[in-house]
């Protein structure tokens, strides 16, 4: 069913009798069963502030939308929300509310923070129908809970989006990348972390599959002159740096954002969010194709349709999360990292405080 009104949203979960599909633009495969609540028709922007840097969403606006909006204005998503439509060979419209609701960033994390970090408020249907606000210009916590951090990352399992309020900034006058060519991993990640811990302020730290480590700076033209100056002379004991500049560095980072190098390849993609320091070996225990972004911190790896990655993998501190697949694996090996106790325990707290009846995309996170 698409849903045009926040009301009637609020009345389909109110009335539904089993579970319920929640779809934004259907870019991500989920692949979930039962009556699809299709929230593309939620759309259209409820407030744009550019002097406040705030703007007030319905959860169904096209991302496309949203960024252009903000562009016009000089102005951006800080968190840098990756298309993963050619990572997955999906079609559909990636939307404002299927970004906050997977809590997605791009390689501007190291820098900015995730989705979840730029949200200031949220407005939601619960498992009962339920009607809820947090956040924002308008506050109403009378749950105790940090309802608009809590939202980010549930995949909708606790209650589904139809409205965000989000913290916007300016673009930058400019930005630069450096390219340091021929690493291993081990010294990929020690220039990373060099430059990372340096004064410099990256918005992007990556290394390639083909072994390129690339650093991303962003500020006022001066700045990052200056900056990229003195990041090289740093990190000269890893080699000589090659700068690109302007669109060609933009280009680079949509590449690392959307994790191009593994489009149109044959195989299961994972992503392991985990330890910069142990980021090299697990690397090396994965084997196949490996990218490298957040300095390390964040792990994508292309392996044979059908490896159990997380087995390849241990021992690792972090998560993993499968994100492509053929039908086999997924049948196999749980999208999610399966929760230790505690952790198992809190969330069917949560399920059962905002889905008592267990009806919103049951078993995508347990």
């Amino acid at each position: 069913m698409k849903i045009t009104s926040e009301q009637e949203l609020a009345d389909l979960v109110a009335a539904a009798r089993g579970p319920v599909a929640v779809q934004g633009g259907g870019t991500r495969g989920v692949g979930m069963t039962g009556q699809v609540a299709d929230l593309s028709g939620l759309s259209g922007v409820t407030l744009y502030e550019p002097g406040a840097l705030t703007l007030v969403v319905r959860a169904g606006t096209a991302l496309a939308e949203v960024e252009a909006l903000l562009a016009r204005e000089g102005q951006r998503l800080a968190f840098e929300p990756a298309d993963w439509r050619g990572l997955l060979g999906t079609g559909g419209e990636p939307t404002i509310g299927g970004v906050v609701a997977a809590n997605i960033a791009g390689p501007r994390r190291v820098q900015a923070g995730a989705a979840r970090d730029a949200l200031l408020g949220v407005r939601f249907v619960d498992g009962t129908g339920a009607v809820i606000r947090n956040g924002g210009r308008v506050m109403k916590n009378v749950t105790g809970y940090d309802l608009v951090k809590l939202m980010a990352g549930s995949w909708g399992t606790l209650g589904i989006l139809t409205e965000v309020a989000l913290k916007v900034l300016p673009i930058p006058e400019a930005e630069a990348t450096l390219t340091l060519a021929g690493l291993d991993r081990g010294r990929a990640v020690a220039a990373m972390a060099a430059a990372l811990g340096s004064p410099f302020e990256l918005s992007g730290a990556a290394r390639l599959p083909s072994g390129a480590v690339v650093l991303r700076l962003e500020g006022f033209v001066g700045s990052v002159a200056y900056r990229c100056g003195r990041l090289t002379e740093l990190l000269c004991p890893y080699g000589a740096a090659e700068v690109c500049e302007a669109a060609a560095s933009a280009a680079l980072w949509r590449d690392v954002r959307d994790v191009a190098p593994f489009h149109g390849q044959a195989g299961d993609v994972w992503r392991f969010s985990t330890v910069p320091s142990e980021a090299p070996e697990l690397a090396v225990r994965l084997g196949g194709q490996v990218m490298m972004d957040w300095g390390g911190g964040l792990v994508w790896a292309l392996l044979p349709e059908g490896t159990d990655a997380r087995a390849l993998a241990a021992p690792y501190r972090g998560h993993a999360t499968l994100i492509r697949a053929g039908a086999e694996s997924r049948a196999r090996l749980p999208r999610f990292e399966p929760e230790p106790p505690a952790l198992a325990a809190l969330q069917a707290s949560l399920r059962a405080r905002f889905d008592p009846r267990h009806i919103l995309n049951p078993g995508l996170m347990g």
